[in-house]
């Protein structure tokens, strides 16, 4: 369940420290009741943009595929081999 705290909260940056590090999803912020900010751990943070990087890589090839770019990996590994004599 995420955690939303209010703003004024943000004055205990000991006490904000240990809940990103201690919570595996972002904190939320509000702002007079309305959301303002989101925080987390360097760590949520990099997980974050991992798996973002993975789904656009998958999307990436997904077009790909739909586009037509494909080739055979028989042929590629034949090719490969024949070039470099493995």
């Amino acid at each position: 369940m995420p955690r939303i705290i209010p703003i004024r909260d943000l004055k205990d940056t000991a006490a904000i420290s240990q809940m990103c590090s201690e919570s595996p999803e972002p904190i939320y912020i509000t702002k007079n009741g309305y959301g303002d900010m989101v925080i987390m751990s360097m760590k949520v943070y990099e997980e974050k943009m991992f798996m973002a990087d993975v789904y656009f890589k998958l999307a990436e090839a997904e077009a790909e595929v739909r586009e037509g770019k494909v080739s055979d990996a028989r042929e590629g590994l034949r090719t490969l081999r024949e070039k470099y004599a493995l």
